[in-house]
């Protein structure tokens, strides 16, 4: 029986490049879920420049990580710049959204309540 990975979508026992594992594409917002749990959803993000996430809450705290380009987060009515390199942390049950303001990949790690 072959043993149940937490972790999908992703090869293991080797290095990868969080960015390459997510391609852009004209017009839209791309995803793909390494992770998804009641405790815990780990998804890496594309977004072309303009595209957005628009304002909604999360059950937990979400840590968004940049990997490449720039976006306008606005979290509790307040906009925070982040670029690649930089991280930020979305307080659960307080509403935000995302706006890329160039192409921009991010890892999203959203930590549930329990």
């Amino acid at each position: 029986m072959e043993e149940r990975k937490m972790i999908k979508n992703i090869e293991f026992s080797q290095a990868l490049s969080l960015p390459d594992l997510v391609d852009y594409a004209e017009g839209r917002v791309v995803s793909r879920t390494l992770a998804q749990n009641q405790a815990l959803s780990l998804t890496l993000f594309a977004f072309d420049a303009g595209e957005g996430l628009s304002t909604h809450s999360a059950p937990g705290d979400a840590m968004v990580q940049v990997l490449d380009g720039e976006a306008a987060i606005v979290i509790g009515g307040e906009e925070v710049t982040v670029r690649a390199g930089q991280a930020v942390v979305m307080p659960a049950d307080v509403p935000h959204a995302v706006q890329a303001k160039k192409r921009f990949k991010m890892l999203l790690t959203l930590v549930k309540k329990p």
